[in-house]
């Protein structure tokens, strides 16, 4: 499928280019936030990209150059509104982060990737960014937590006084020092990003596809249904803690002062 022809306006992109899917989100008006047309396009890609044999390789990327992704749309959740549409929910955010494939799949991070941005690339397989992108899940300064994996993920992923760090202050870290966390594979001029993404994926696409999924179930512990016992724990600590953080007043008033662009003020209840 090719959506060259799709108006802009789709909240998500899918071309093909060659044995390689291209996944753009299309919000860049919103930083490329996502909301439930979003979750539903991709969702829906991905499982496209599972089940043709001719797609080897998943590439995702932002449009424009304000961010890759800036999470969940804040401004949708503040009006009451869900970002995960009702039955697409064992996919998660984006209908990506909990949407475990065969194929590889590689973030082009072409721009800050913040909040469930930055749980995006913990659920890709690669990363290629921009030197000018950063990588944080400020969720605590906003009264959330980071339900699409991001807290689990982000502890198994970095040393762990790093995720520590990140996870209770909020604070972002540099393309640079992503890379040297070995939190992604590659840095480079934004304006070279999805080429140089594109092309790692060509060479994994000209390797032996079922040897290359089997590598990737055995090293994610990842069983032919899509399953991950190992992440089972952390889904499910993930859930429970969600839940209670969403119905806080704390949760409330986070998305309200960022709505409204003001500091918030914490009650802790």
């Amino acid at each position: 499928m090719s959506d060259t022809t799709t108006a802009t306006a789709a909240p998500a992109l899918i071309e093909r280019r060659g044995n390689v899917m291209l996944i753009t989100l299309n919000r860049p008006q919103a930083r490329n936030a996502v909301n439930a047309e979003m979750c539903i396009r991709v969702g829906d890609a991905l499982e496209e990209a599972e089940h043709d044999p001719d797609v080897r390789v998943v590439v995702l990327t932002g449009a424009g150059d304000r961010a890759f992704c800036a999470g969940a749309d804040l401004k949708a959740l503040s009006r009451g509104e869900s970002v995960i549409p009702e039955g697409r929910e064992k996919w998660g955010l984006a209908g990506y982060v909990a949407h475990a494939i065969s194929k590889p799949t590689i973030a082009a991070v072409n721009g800050p990737a913040l909040g469930g941005g930055t749980e995006l690339v913990l659920a890709s397989d690669l990363a290629v960014a921009a030197d000018s992108a950063s990588f944080g899940l400020p969720e605590a300064t906003r009264g959330l937590i980071a339900g699409a994996g991001g807290a689990f993920r982000l502890a198994a992923a970095l040393p762990k006084a790093v995720a520590m760090e990140l996870l209770l202050t909020g604070d972002p870290i540099s393309a640079q020092q992503a890379l040297e966390y070995h939190l992604i594979n590659r840095v480079v001029p934004a304006a070279d990003v999805v080429a140089t993404a594109l092309a790692l994926a060509e060479k994994i696409a000209g390797n032996a596809p079922l040897a290359v999924q089997a590598h990737k179930r055995i090293a994610l512990h990842q069983r032919a249904d899509g399953s991950r016992p190992a992440e089972e724990p952390g889904w499910a600590m993930t859930t429970d803690e969600l839940t209670a953080i969403a119905s806080s007043e704390d949760a409330r008033e986070g998305t309200r002062a960022f709505a409204e662009k003001r500091t918030p003020v914490w009650q802790g209840k």
